[in-house]
Parts: structure tokens; sequence; C-alpha cells
């Protein structure tokens, strides 16, 4: 497992988790209430350029984790086209990379452990009705770290399947990558085991 954040030092690096992590929400919470693509336009450029300020291999590096989103961009832009709702469908795509470009951003600049710290400030109260806050944060930093993971497995079957075949792979590759997901879930479940669960993090 690896983790997303970045090694390049930027100003962000040194602001406090949660004062991102809410920025984060208030901001992509407010990217709702515009329709307006020009506006959606613009942002994007502005996300755009707050990669481009530590420079060249952090602005790579950080594009290079939304390539996940071109397929989805694609299929929502090429429907509304088909429907003649260009425009919403850009509005759609914009919104969709500048509110993901953001958390990745956010990601990048933030340890995991500090926003697991938040997450665990935020459920304390929730403890008192039972609700045991060490499972939202082993939930939060499992999706966080093995999601590259299972990106970069899914690209080397991807290329794998191009090595032997001329045909793209598509849907083919679905059923080896969901039992690779399987085996990497079994893995991660037996190590938890081996510390003993949630019981024994609880104790650390």
């Amino acid at each position: 497992m690896i983790s997303l954040t970045s090694p390049i030092e930027t100003r962000a690096h040194r602001w406090p988790a949660g004062l991102k992590l809410g920025l984060l929400s208030l901001v992509t919470f407010g990217l709702f209430f515009v329709d307006s693509v020009l506006f959606h336009g613009v942002f994007l450029v502005f996300v755009t350029a707050l990669y481009a300020l530590p420079g060249r291999l952090f602005f790579k590096n950080g594009w290079k984790h939304l390539k996940i989103l071109w397929p989805f961009v694609f299929i929502v832009v090429a429907w509304h086209l088909f429907t003649d709702e260009l425009p919403l469908g850009l509005t759609v795509a914009f919104r969709m990379i500048s509110a993901v470009g953001l958390a990745n951003l956010v990601t990048m600049t933030t340890r995991l452990s500090d926003m697991i710290d938040v997450v665990h400030w935020l459920t304390r109260p929730l403890q008192r009705l039972g609700f045991n806050p060490r499972i939202l944060e082993l939930a939060i930093a499992l999706v966080i770290r093995m999601t590259p993971v299972l990106v970069s497995k899914g690209q080397s079957l991807a290329l794998a399947w191009r090595a032997r075949s001329n045909r793209r792979s598509g849907w083919r590759i679905i059923l080896p990558f969901t039992v690779l997901a399987l085996d990497d879930a079994d893995h991660v479940a037996e190590a938890l085991k081996a510390r003993g669960g949630l019981t024994n993090q609880e104790r650390e």
C-alpha cells in the first residue's frame, strides 16, 4: 500500500488538516448551487493553476491521479451531446473534475494520520451512542491507500491484455480485476485479524 501525500513540499502542507477539509466541503457543496458553464470552466482553470503553482512535477503527479475520471467525463459529455444539452454536460463534467481535483489536492498536501485525527475529533460525540469511530477511521484509511493500488493493478491488467491481443480489453478484464480486488481484501482482512482487529487498535 502507498500514500497519496506528495513529497514535494508546498505551502498547503503546513495548513491544518481540519481547515483544508472544511474548505473542501464548503467549496464542493457550493459548486452544486451554480449552473453556469462559464463559471465552472473558469473555476476549473483556477484548480489547474493550483496544481501548477508548486511546479511541473507536482502538476504531473497530481493530474495523473485524475485519469480515472476521463471515461466518466466522456460518457457525460457524449450523452448530453446526444440529448442536445451540451452546456449542461460541460457544466457537470467541469464540476466533477474540479471537485475531485480539489479533493485530490487536499489528499496530496495532507498526511493521512492528520485526516484521521480530524475524523476522530468529529466522531467523538458519537461514542456516547455506542458508535466506534475506529471503524470509520479504518475505512477511510483503507479507501485512500488502496484506491491507487487497485488503479495500478487495473492498468497492469490492461497492458497485459494489449500484449496478447490487438483488441481493446474493455469488459474482458473486469473478472480478473474483481478477483484481484477480492484477493487484496482477503489479505488485508487477514492482516487485521493478525493484529487483533479493532480491539487491539483501540488499546494503542
